[in-house]
């Protein structure tokens, strides 16, 4: 297992590429090709270890483990991240490391490799029939237009745009509050300076994505992994290759695995394509808990007292601690409690769902949605430092108790009258409503279709009707009434 570290260590290498079908490069200087024992271990080696200096003065045992040609390479890497002038995150140098993350393999040796057409039939074929199941036990249609079978580097290349989104604006967060440490009167002269640390720090968040987004791409099997919409809209995705590590120890049919893993894509894809709000209703949630989170200015004081352009990595660390410090505000709280009851109710409603359609057809279905449900709530190594680095954890924490509510609403009102909940916002269970499941499965809830057709009617001209509300069997009352009877 190679100690050199990926942000200043070896060229980048190419994986074999999906369709591309690129050739592997080498195999990581005739040092096994494989990831270090910590990725996301920055520019320090892990555990000390790589000779002279160690993890003290990682450049010292880096550029003793290179030969002239790599040095060359390390050297060029360090130009370009000192000459970045582009946004809080370089992203560029995120995907690059990515790749190359995804090139040296998994812990478990476990090396990329493109998609065959065996596996890319069997992908297709699978969310074909995972559309078909869901047909009867939802009442949105399909949100797949095209389904395909994606590569780890391939994965990497779709969905960077979307962690674009998450990250950039706890990033330029990072990055004003690098000038704000400065005293007023010292910031006018230190220009170079503040102009250096933004292209370090555009660096460094670069690095450190690239290193957890490579990392993800060898545990994800789909696009919807985190419960948010990271692929292109309408494209079903899975990885075969993670697929088949993922059961690899379950005691479970292959075939069964795949369509079940399908089965979520697929669901998941229903809910983004005909739910409209639903996408910028997640990434502002996760927007706006980000507005509220704080620089530890105190900890980036340290660092800026003590910046050494010779030793980035005292910024890196840093970043690899952590220096977001949510505010203990009821704002706060409550953009918190949005996001995760948001995530909750997705997640809920695929679980719900998915169980049903694969429940009379699988025989392992309780078995696999036993396992999702653990591998969701506990997230992986990758999760955890975007939860370092964006100070928030994509998990939803009541999946459980989501999945119920859902399930409790398909008996309660059937699958339209459970599905129709997601054509307004705030027609959703809040996190209230998952304490008591069955006060909102029986509670009267407004009917914004009437709402709709009341505002059509009025900017017609014609005569208003009184405000209606359906109760829980689907009788229409007037709101008077329904006001009476709480």
């Amino acid at each position: 297992m190679s100690d050199t570290p990926f942000g200043f260590g070896l060229p980048p290498e190419e994986p074999e590429d999906g369709d591309d079908g690129k050739k592997k490069g080498s195999e990581g200087g005739g040092q096994g090709g494989q990831g270090p024992a910590n990725p996301f271990g920055g520019f320090g080696l892990p555990g000390g270890a790589g000779g002279p200096g160690g993890g003290d003065n990682p450049f010292a045992a880096m550029f003793g483990s290179l030969n002239p040609n790599d040095l060359g390479a390390a050297f060029q890497q360090l130009g370009q991240m000192l000459s970045y002038e582009g946004g809080p995150v370089n992203w560029d140098m995120a995907k690059d490391i990515a790749r190359q993350t995804v090139a040296q393999g998994t812990a478990d040796g476990s090396k990329d490799s493109s998609v065959s057409p065996g596996e890319r039939s069997a992908v297709e074929e699978a969310v074909r029939l995972a559309d078909l199941w869901l047909d009867g036990v939802t009442s949105l249609p399909s949100g797949a237009a095209t389904s395909v079978a994606w590569s780890r580097a391939e994965w990497v290349e779709a969905t960077l745009p979307a962690w674009q989104q998450l990250v950039d604006p706890v990033a330029e967060r990072v990055g004003a509050a690098m000038g704000d440490v400065l005293p007023e009167e010292m910031q006018a002269m230190a220009g170079p300076l503040l102009g250096m640390m933004r292209s370090m720090g555009g660096a460094m968040f670069g690095q450190q994505i690239g290193q957890a987004v490579g990392v993800l791409a060898g545990e994800v099997v789909g696009s919807t992994d985190v419960g948010l919409p990271l692929g292109p809209a309408g494209k079903a995705a899975l990885l075969p290759l993670n697929i088949e590590a993922f059961g690899k120890d379950l005691g479970v049919e292959k075939n069964e695995v795949r369509l079940y893993l399908a089965l979520r894509e697929a669901a998941h894809q229903r809910l983004f394509a005909h739910v409209p709000w639903l996408r910028s209703h997640l990434f502002g949630a996760v927007e706006g808990y980000a507005r509220g989170i704080q620089v530890d200015t105190s900890k980036l004081e340290d660092v800026v007292g003590q910046l050494d352009p010779s030793h980035p990595e005292q910024l890196q660390e840093a970043l690899q601690q952590g220096m977001f410090q949510p505010e203990d505000t009821p704002a706060q709280k409550a953009a918190l409690a949005r996001l995760e009851t948001a995530l909750a109710l997705v997640e809920g409603w695929v679980d719900a769902v998915v169980h049903e359609a694969a429940k009379p057809r699988l025989a392992s279905a309780d078995a696999l949605r036993e396992t999702l449900r653990r591998r969701r709530a506990s997230g992986g190594p990758a999760e955890q430092t975007f939860a370092t680095l964006i100070g928030l954890e994509l998990r939803p924490r009541r999946l459980r108790d989501a999945a119920r509510l859902w399930a409790s609403l398909t008996d309660a009102r059937g699958l339209d009258g459970r599905d129709a909940l997601w054509e307004h916002p705030d027609m959703l269970p809040t996190a209230e409503d998952l304490d008591d499941p069955d006060g909102f499965v029986h509670r009267e809830q407004m009917d914004f279709s009437e709402i709709d057709k009341m505002l059509g009617e009025a900017a017609g001209g014609s005569p208003r009707k009184p405000d209606l509300t359906k109760d829980a069997d689907g009788d229409e009352k007037n709101e008077a009434e329904g006001d009476s009877d709480k």
